[in-house]
């Protein structure tokens, strides 16, 4: 397990085993590529950021990362994979987010995304683009990097040991 603190003040718990967490996670984030490119959303107050929100009553971890992609950005989920979850602790409760990477099939226009203003793709180096002052403040703290990168050590098939 990793443990940090984020952009505010909050410690932070990060697991890639299923085990950990995922009895309470409640919330998902799902780091999407569609055609080579990270497919994002604008969040109309937070700003860019990854598709992701609270699971639904009757909702799996799953059925809620598809549903959250579609209403951000439109994307219909081709294939997705568990990373893993992390735990925010706040001064009073705390909440978990389990994290997945998706590949996107087909990207729909939809008449309303909902909270956010639609999908938005960038190419290139999502842990270099995320510090803008545009992206959301969950982009910046390394939640991200250790997702990323151990998103890229399994499609890479390497050894993760950890």
């Amino acid at each position: 397990m990793k443990t940090f603190y984020d952009i505010n003040g909050l410690m932070v718990n990060l697991s890639f085993e299923e085990e950990a967490f995922s009895l309470r996670a409640n919330h998902v984030l799902v780091i999407c590529t569609w055609h080579g490119k990270w497919l994002l959303t604008k969040h109309k107050t937070r700003g860019i950021e990854f598709p992701g929100g609270k699971v639904e009553a009757g909702e799996t971890l799953r059925e809620a990362a598809g549903r959250e992609v579609m209403e951000e950005t439109g994307g219909i989920i081709e294939q997705i994979e568990w990373i893993g979850e992390y735990e925010v602790c706040e001064k009073e409760s705390t909440f978990v987010k389990a994290v997945f990477f998706a590949t996107i099939g087909d990207i729909l226009e939809r008449d309303n995304y909902l909270e956010t203003d639609g999908p938005y793709l960038l190419e290139g180096n999502i842990l270099d683009a995320r510090f803008q002052d545009s992206y959301s403040f969950i982009m910046k703290d390394k939640v991200l990097d250790y997702c990323i990168k151990r998103m890229e050590k399994q499609l890479s098939g390497e050894n993760l040991g950890y």
